[in-house]
């Protein structure tokens, strides 16, 4: 699973001694950016991953794969979404960046760069569906309908 956001907190690393040797844990804090936002925490296992999250800036953009796992303890669920990859995501330079609530996004070279002005978008609305009354749904041709059927 993949999700967008805003990088808001670093979580503090924890580290112990397991039969297996030394683990490192740390996590983070996400904010989506939604009409509404839901802020996001989620896990890294391992060194290597913890060190990485700390070299981006808190505020950045980023792309994070994750996957989540549930357990049940005591009678109780417990879900924990482990992070596997994060890449810092820029929207105005990915080609991959649609706006859930457009239908119908502009291309990436459309929007603004450098404060420039955006470009006039010349998009027609299509217009809207016929309405039929209730009952005249099975009505047959008239001269003025060309539809094959």
């Amino acid at each position: 699973m993949e999700i967008i956001g805003k990088l808001i907190k670093i979580l503090p690393e924890q580290s112990g001694q397991s039969e297996r040797g030394t683990w490192v844990r740390g996590g983070f804090v996400i904010e989506t950016d939604e009409q509404f936002p839901k802020q996001v925490s989620f896990t890294l296992f391992g060194e290597e991953r913890v060190r990485s999250i700390k070299s981006i800036a808190i505020n950045s953009q980023i792309r994070v794969s994750f996957s989540p796992e549930s357990r049940e303890f005591n009678e109780r669920w417990y879900t924990d979404l482990r992070c596997f990859k994060i890449e810092t995501f820029n929207p105005v330079m990915s080609n991959d960046f649609v706006q859930t609530n457009n239908p119908y996004p502009q291309s990436p070279a459309s929007y603004p760069v450098n404060n420039a002005a955006a470009p006039q978008n010349n998009f027609v609305a299509p217009a809207p569906a016929p309405t039929y009354e209730e009952g005249n749904f099975n009505q047959q041709a008239t001269e003025d309908d060309d539809l094959p059927f």
